[in-house]
């Protein structure tokens, strides 16, 4: 079984003010022991030695991608997993992205983390279509791409959330007639054929015996459940109770799907201001 995660753990877990919050960061990623780590906004991480410290503690392999514009991201792994390949995809992402070829018993699973366009739906939307060539080429059935999306995703209306943002922050979601909240970011990725993996494991609401109206708790879980930012107590102005961050596999992956679940409480409501989002995938290392 394959354990994935991705979580942003905000500038890479410092603050210009405030506590470090790299030992918290650390806790968490110890206490969840993914086999497979797709991290965000890794500020400082591509000085010497930072990320290699960072693995050692969490004992894993790192693979860094540095950024045009923004902040690096990595995809780590822990050992028996094989890596086959891994290199950044070379396209001018405002972050960026990072691939990472592992080998399964299944044939070859590709990795990809990112972090779109903080600021406008359109540059999303074009990064996205960036990610999907990305994953087309990926060689056999599996691919994965995780990370923070900075989009909100097509199939829920999110007109209540978006207008309890401060309007700097609304912009962000909007298009440019300043009413439609802009999901293409995600809705491309889905075009191309990728499966939302939190949606796919919620399935559709169930009905009660004999028929009626569907149950509310079930109805409400990609819409609440799901949300990823902001946390309790680790900032998030920018954020209304938002699911900015994804798991998004091909067909054949998502059939493997056997648990999603975001994590929530203790350290995590400090490490950062998103949640991290954990899958676990019927796969076994090779």
């Amino acid at each position: 079984m394959l354990r994935m995660m991705t979580w942003n753990i905000r500038t890479g877990g410092r603050d210009r003010t405030g506590p470090d919050r790299r030992d918290l960061v650390c806790r968490v990623v110890t206490a969840q022991a993914p086999d497979v780590l797709a991290v965000q906004e890794l500020r400082g991480f591509d000085r010497p030695g930072v990320l290699a410290g960072f693995a050692d503690r969490v004992g894993m392999r790192p693979h860094l991608a540095r950024s045009c514009f923004g902040q690096p991201v990595a995809v780590l792994v822990r050992p028996p997993w094989r890596i086959r390949s891994a290199g950044p995809v070379r396209r001018p992402l405002h972050h960026a992205a990072q691939r990472v070829e592992l080998a399964t018993t299944a044939g070859p699973l590709t990795v990809f983390g990112t972090h779109l366009d903080p600021y406008t739906g359109l540059r999303r939307r074009i990064e996205a279509g960036w990610l999907a060539r990305a994953v087309g080429r990926a060689p056999g059935e599996s691919a994965l791409l995780a990370g923070d999306l900075n989009t909100l995703d097509p199939g829920t209306d999110h007109a209540d959330r978006v207008a309890r943002l401060p309007a700097a922050y609304r912009r962000r979601h909007l298009r440019r007639d300043g009413r439609t909240v802009d999901t293409r970011a995600v809705a491309r990725l889905l075009a191309a054929g990728l499966v939302d993996l939190w949606t796919h494991a919620a399935g559709p609401p169930e009905l009660p015996r004999g028929g009626g109206p569907a149950d509310p708790t079930h109805a409400a879980g990609p819409a609440e459940v799901g949300l990823t930012a902001p946390t309790r107590h680790g900032g998030g102005g920018e954020f209304s109770g938002m699911r900015l961050d994804y798991l998004l596999g091909t067909p054949a992956l998502a059939a493997r799907l056997r648990d999603i679940h975001v994590v929530r409480g203790g350290d995590t409501e400090y490490a950062s201001d998103h949640y991290p989002v954990v899958a676990e995938l019927d796969l076994d290392p090779a």
